[in-house]
């Protein structure tokens, strides 16, 4: 598609704006006003924002007022929806996330909420972002779910994640940097000496700047796709530098039920985990064939009853709505079967198709249709899972996801994660180790946010290991700038 920008800079939101209806479609820039058979044409002209679509052999036309030619944002706004308003027509498909393409709505609706109040914040979300009621509804449902654990964080308080980037296979959907147990055989030894080794190095840090634990998440790639040992060697190394008194909760994700075992199930009760996670992702063994997964639905339920005969009494499980040859039903009967588990929190993602994926390399991309049928999913699993007392309390927002839906975390009252929330927040410094991730600090008393990234395969974290130790550096610089206060 070419996007023409006559007379603004607005590219990055028009950009993002197309990628609901187009999401996999190549876009390329123009700022001259050149007419094909696939184009929007955008312009701002005096106190006009001027659309033009040309899409499937159809066209559709928009000019809207601008009430303050000087104001970026009313214009960008404005331009926005006559765009978007072109892409309705055409298509006929209509978003119910309106215009909304950022990563945390919950957090903007909070944010207009403390400005203008409820109502007002509620009418700007429907009337203004096109929102639909049933996803505003949404909002102010994990507003409330999010406020409570937001308000449980101190001005000191950090969170702890540690990445094990090893998986025993890469699913079709998955984008994330993991690596093949087996082929990464060789590397893992020195990978966790070295990750041990950044833990107790990081732990000082905190230390030094008298900065507070308060949660801790282990994850990949799939933490149980290790050795049993191996596991309680890096848990061992959280056990004695960091002080866990104070934590609120202590998460492993042991996500993959092909890697779960009594063994490792038993570390990570043993060594101090409060949560952790198994994840089907969906029921239907055929469609887990499709997706890449060497587990069957029995292996799940076999896995999670090994972990409550194992202590674990906090276990969540992951769900994805729009997976390939997944129906309405099927999916209906995933939600039912977990249930059925009863755990106590369910994870509802809305399958994303990222540029690195299977899914999208191989060419199975998804369409207007198979977002409704995700629509449809995710609404089902909001009902039944609210029925059964289990209400969402955290989402957020990707790019390129089927029907441009969301990912909501879902819990019984007390069994929220508040590792999720505070990192989607930005609620508080989240202190990262091992391959691929990233150091997040956050201002204390204030909303600036520095970033210290590792590097991502864990040949090059291992190789550049001292490169990254002193970008440690960087921590102890923001305390001291910043400082730390109670």
């Amino acid at each position: 598609m070419k996007l023409c920008l006559i007379n603004h800079s607005f590219k990055y939101e028009l950009e993002k704006l197309i990628r609901i209806f187009l999401p996999f479609e190549k876009i390329e820039f123009s700022d001259l006003k050149e007419v094909t058979d696939c184009c929007a044409i955008t312009e701002i002209s005096n106190d006009l924002a001027i659309a033009t679509l040309i899409l499937d052999k159809k066209k559709a036309d928009r000019s809207y007022n601008i009430s303050n030619p000087n104001d970026l944002k009313e214009s960008e706004l404005i331009l926005a929806t006559a765009l978007f308003d072109c892409f309705t027509e055409i298509t006929g498909y209509v978003s119910q996330w309106g215009l909304l393409t950022g990563v945390r709505p919950a957090k903007l609706y909070s944010r207009l909420c403390e400005i203008m109040g409820e109502k007002d914040a509620t009418d700007y979300f429907k009337n203004i972002l096109k929102v639909s009621d049933k996803k505003i509804s949404l909002c102010k449902e994990t507003h409330k779910g999010e406020e409570s654990i937001i308000s449980k964080s101190g001005n000191n308080s950090f969170s702890l994640y540690v990445s094990i980037p090893f998986c025993p296979t890469r699913c079709a959907y998955c984008s994330f940097v993991s690596h093949s147990v087996d082929k990464a055989k060789k590397l893992i030894p020195e990978y966790i000496n070295k990750l041990c080794k950044e833990i107790e190095i990081t732990a000082s840090i905190a230390n030094k700047n008298g900065l507070k634990l308060e949660t801790v998440y282990i994850g990949g790639g799939t933490p149980t796709a290790i050795s049993a040992e191996q596991l309680a060697e890096i848990m061992t190394a959280i056990k004695s530098n960091f002080d866990l008194s104070n934590i609120l909760e202590y998460t492993v994700e042991a996500g993959r039920p092909d890697t779960v075992t009594k063994d490792k199930l038993k570390v990570i009760k043993n060594l101090g985990a409060t949560r952790i996670s198994i994840n089907p992702q969906t029921m239907n063994d055929d469609v887990l064939s499709v997706i890449g997964r060497r587990h069957t639905a029995e292996d799940t339920k076999q896995a999670f009853l090994l972990a409550r005969e194992c202590g674990h009494n906090n276990i969540n499980m992951d769900l994805i709505a729009g997976l390939p040859n997944d129906t309405l039903d099927s999916f209906k009967n995933t939600v039912n079967e977990v249930l059925a588990l009863n755990p106590e929190s369910v994870t509802v993602h809305s399958l994303s198709m990222k540029r690195s994926s299977n899914l999208n390399t191989n060419g199975i991309l998804p369409e207007i249709n198979s977002g409704l049928i995700a629509s449809d999913m995710v609404d089902y699993a909001r009902e039944i899972l609210s029925e059964k007392g289990i209400v969402p309390y955290y989402m957020y927002r990707q790019s390129k996801t089927v029907g441009n839906l969301e990912n909501v975390g879902y819990a019984k009252t007390g069994f929220e994660c508040f590792y999720n929330v505070y990192i989607m927040d930005e609620t508080h410094t989240i202190l990262a180790c091992g391959a691929s991730a990233v150091t997040k600090l956050r201002e204390p008393c204030g909303d600036y946010i520095e970033r210290i990234f590792n590097y991502k395969y864990p040949y090059e974290y291992i190789d550049r290991f001292d490169e990254i130790i002193s970008r440690k550096d960087g921590i102890e610089n923001f305390y001291a700038k910043f400082g730390v206060r109670d």
